[in-house]
């Protein structure tokens, strides 16, 4: 695995850790999010790549810091 890709499989994996513990669905944070359904379900699986501006969109609405969530140490 490239390294890039490794980044985003650790992200996707925290990014659904934090949606798991807010209780919410895939589809429900993608439309807090306002994007498509399946967004996060395809982010979660590093079927597309997630922008900045979109992770700092998602630490506001799942309540945790980006450091939080590129804290990849319990994440092998």
């Amino acid at each position: 695995m490239d390294f890039e890709r490794e980044i985003y499989t650790k992200l996707g994996k925290n990014i659904r850790k934090y949606r798991l513990a807010k209780n919410l669905s895939q589809e429900k944070l993608s439309e807090l999010l306002d994007v498509n359904s399946k967004f996060i379900g395809h982010v979660e699986r590093v079927e597309r790549y997630i922008s900045l501006k979109k992770l700092i969109q998602l630490s506001v609405i799942l309540d945790v810091s980006l450091s939080s969530i590129f804290d990849f140490k319990d994440n092998d």
